[in-house]
Parts: C-alpha cells; sequence; structure tokens
C-alpha cells in the first residue's frame, strides 16, 4: 500500500504551510504509540517488502530517494549507508542518536512518544540494509517517558515476531537495546555517543577513521537520527519518486518544524522542506499578541540567526544556507520585538559553557571567555572594544575546535553581531539600560 503524495489538508489558513502528516500522521489516533495501532495504519507493511529486498537494492533506494539527514548536518543517509565496507568480516552496528539535547530542539522527543512502533521499523529496515544484527537507541537520560515507550515497544515487536531470531521466517536476526544516556550534551555528537555507549566518558574522537570504518567496539557503525530512520518505512512503501514530490529538488521529503517561543499555537507543524517560516507561522495563528517578530533560529541555538527580513527564506537545507545560516535540525525559536539579542545569546553561550567536555583548548577556555564578555555587555558594564574581542574570540572557536560543539557556540555570537551590533553598542555606551543588574552577576564568575 502506498502512502499519498501529500497527506491531507489539516486546515491551515490560506497562505499557511502545506501540512504533510506523514511521520506524525498517527499522532492523533487513540494509544498512537501502540503495536495494534501501528498495524491498523499501515505499519510494519514496508518490512516485509524490505526483507525481500537485495541489502544493495535497498541502499540505492534510500539514495534515490534523496533523504538527507535529519539531525542537522543534512548528509545523504543512502550515501551514508553506502560508507560501510562488506565483506570485511567483522560485525556491523546501527545506532540511533536521540541525544536530543539542543536548545528549541524538540521533534524526536515527540516521534518516540506517540509512534516508537514507526522508529523500530526503521530500524530493522535500515539493520538489514546495511547488514546489521545489533541496534542501539541512545536515549537522553532526563526522557524517561519516551525511554519507557521505546522499551515497551521493542518487547512488543518481539512477541509478534518482529524482533529477535529469523524475522518473519526470513533468517534475519536483530537485537535492539534502549540506551539511557546520562544527559550530557556533548553525547549528541556521534563519536562521543559511541564512547558513552562503551561505558567511557562522552567526549568526541579524533576522525579519521570515521564510525563508517570503525564505530562501536571499532567495528563498522551507522549513526543516524531518530528523524531519519522514522523516514524510512514510508520511503519504502511509497517509493523514491513519491518522497521526491514532496519539498525541493536538493532536501526532499516532509519535515517537522518545531516552532516555540512567542507565537500562538507553538508545536510541532510537519510540511515539505522548503516551507517559508511566514507559511508556517499563518498555519500557527501568527505571532503572540501580534508583537512583530524580531529574530529566530532557523535549526536551533547552535545555528546563525536570522532576522525579521528572512522570513521568506525557503527552510531547506540549500536555501538556509545560502542565506547564511543552516537548517539544523529545524527548531524555530521565535522571538519578537520584546527580547534583548545580546540577552538571548548570552543565555545560550552560558548552556555553551556547562555542556562543554573541556576536551580540546578553542571551546573550554572560549566559551568561557565569551560568556565573561557577554555578562559585562547585559549588565552594562561592557567597551566598545569587548565587542571586538567577542567576535574576534568567536572566529578563533569557529573550525578550530574537536567538535561541532565550539562551532555551536560562535555562530550565534557571530550573527547577532553582523545583524544587531547596534543592540549591543547601545548596551555599552549606556543607550538602553541593562537587561541584567550588575549585582545579579556578583559570584558568578
Amino acid at each position: 500500500m502506498s502512502l499519498p503524495a501529500t497527506g491531507p489538508d489539516s486546515g491551515a489558513p490560506s497562505g499557511g504551510a502545506r501540512l504533510t502528516p506523514v511521520l506524525t500522521r498517527r499522532w492523533p489516533s487513540p494509544e498512537s504509540w501502540s503495536l495494534s495501532t501501528y498495524r491498523n495504519t499501515d505499519g510494519y507493511q514496508a518490512l516485509p517488502a524490505a526483507l525481500a529486498t537485495e541489502p544493495g537494492r535497498l541502499v540505492e533506494l534510500l539514495k534515490s530517494s534523496g533523504l538527507r539527514g535529519r539531525g542537522g548536518a543534512g548528509f545523504p543517509t543512502g550515501l551514508k549507508w553506502s560508507f560501510l565496507p562488506q565483506g570485511d568480516g567483522k560485525p556491523h552496528y546501527l545506532v540511533i542518536n536521540a541525544d536530543e539535547g539542543e536548545p528549541g530542539t524538540c521533534k524526536d522527543l515527540p516521534l518516540m512518544l506517540n509512534d516508537p512502533h514507526q522508529l523500530i521499523e526503521g530500524c530493522i529496515i535500515t539493520s538489514f540494509a546495511i547488514r546489521a544484527n545489533f541496534c542501539a537507541i541512545y536515549v537522553r537520560g532526563e526522557a524517561i517517558h519516551a525511554i519507557r515507550r521505546l522499551v515497551f515497544a521493542v518487547e512488543e515487536a518481539k512477541a509478534a515476531g518482529l524482533l529477535g531470531r529469523n524475522i518473519l521466517g526470513t533468517g534475519f536476526d536483530l537485537e535492539i537495546v534502549v540506551h539511557a544516556g546520562a544527559g550530557a550534551y556533548i553525547c549528541g555528537e556521534e563519536t562521543a555517543l559511541l564512547d558513552s555507549l562503551e561505558g567511557r566518558r562522552g567526549q568526541p574522537r579524533l576522525k579519521p577513521p570515521f564510525p563508517a570504518v570503525a564505530g562501536l567496539y571499532a567495528c563498522p557503525t551507522v549513526v543516524n537520527n531518530v528523524e531519519t530512520i522514522c523516514s524510512v518505512p514510508a520511503i519504502v512503501l511509497g517509493g523514491a519518486d513519491w518522497y521526491r514530490s514532496l519539498g525541493t529538488e536538493k532536501s526532499p521529503g516532509p519535515k517537522i518544524y518545531s516552532l516555540s517561543g512567542h507565537v500562538t499555537r507553538p508545536g510541532q507543524y510537519e510540511a515539505p522542506m522548503g516551507t517559508t517560516l511566514r507559511q508556517l507561522l499563518t498555519s500557527a495563528g501568527g505571532m503572540l499578541d501580534d508583537i512583530p517578530l524580531k529574530f529566530y533560529t532557523p535549526g536551533g541555538s547552535s545555528t546563525p540567526l536570522f532576522s525579521a527580513a528572512h522570513i521568506d527564506v525557503p527552510l531547506d537545507f540549500d536555501d538556509v544556507a545560502a542565506a547564511g545560516s543552516m537548517l539544523g535540525t529545524t527548531a524555530l525559536m521565535i522571538f519578537n520585538e520584546t527580547v534583548s539579542v545580546p540577552w538571548a545569546v548570552w543565555k545560550w553561550l552560558e548552556f555553551y559553557k556547562h555542556e562543554s567536555c573541556g576536551k580540546c583548548t578553542p571551546c573550554r577556555e572560549g566559551t568561557n571567555w565569551l560568556t565573561l564578555i557577554l555578562r559585562r555587555v547585559v549588565s552594562g558594564q561592557g567597551t566598545l572594544e569587548d565587542l571586538d574581542v567577542m567576535n574576534d574570540a568567536a572566529g578563533n572557536i569557529l573550525g578550530r575546535s574537536f567538535c561541532a560543539l565550539g562551532d555551536a557556540a560562535a555562530t550565534p555570537v557571530q550573527s547577532a553581531l553582523k545583524l544587531f551590533r547596534g543592540e549591543f553598542e547601545d548596551l555599552v555606551t549606556g543607550r538602553t539600560p541593562p537587561v541584567v543588574e550588575s549585582r545579579a552577576l556578583v559570584g558568578a564568575h
């Protein structure tokens, strides 16, 4: 049974986003997380078709679909799968990165809560395609309810003969383990996640070798995001052409856009890649209290800021990059004109300083210095020279840290200074009052 080319119109106002429920279409169903509901809505229908297909053909299907990783980098999924060496005599592993810790990012958690079997079916198909017999789903430790739902879903699938030995009589064996992390943001970096899975401290590894060659237990490993793997069953059922009929040429398929902040109806909006913030805001009831948009993040706090002038930028990997930012996880944190940009950036930097693993100097020292300078600025104690030092420090972190956490801290600073430098200057020259009282910072250094 093929999925429709477009989902039902969800009643979005004229000019709103064309909502296309594919990943989220079961969410309104009673007990959407159960095996019975999943099976009654086309669930596990892609699995027998996939297991009857040669693994290499499944990899080619994913390549043809154009699916790009939904974890932030946007790397072509099928190409990533094809990097695993075949006939090497080593076990292959699939690891699902569900350590969702980016400020503003909140799409994988509801996917696991509302439709865990979609992820499990995607894991089985992916494992078969890459010839893996073990899969680990690494979930952020605080996500207790999602962990329980996944564990229960794995047990349901095993009892139904969909997991374990000789799945559906095909001779394919697969074990899925749900692993709870300890709440470290750094474990969202794939190699730090692998170290944590192996029982080590979560710190990024030197690359190369890449996980495709030496990943979990030094064996070939594919690390994919939850939303990426949840897309796999739909692609197997609908085909590559159907998937490419949604989204844009270079960024096909639907995407879950997470709207938070000053919006009337915050939440998850699944729409084709390339949808604009203006369309999403129309579907979400507009700006809260009709206070105009000032700035937003297109992909979480680690992506360069966009101003209100970017409201019509198509939200896909290439168009967002061309406009000077990154699509990331499509976590759109929306801020109205009442919010101080320096204050928002300072709060983000406090997070990145706290979550730095400390392994490399640019990130460990740089995030601390950026935070100290921003504290002075938001308390009205900074200088114009501080702004230049801050921009220079961010530039020295960018591209020089061991992993992307340093870049995540640097890009909001640089983009804020580029788009809203006047706000920083007004704070340090006294034209606007401090946004944080200086006495609140006593002892905070």
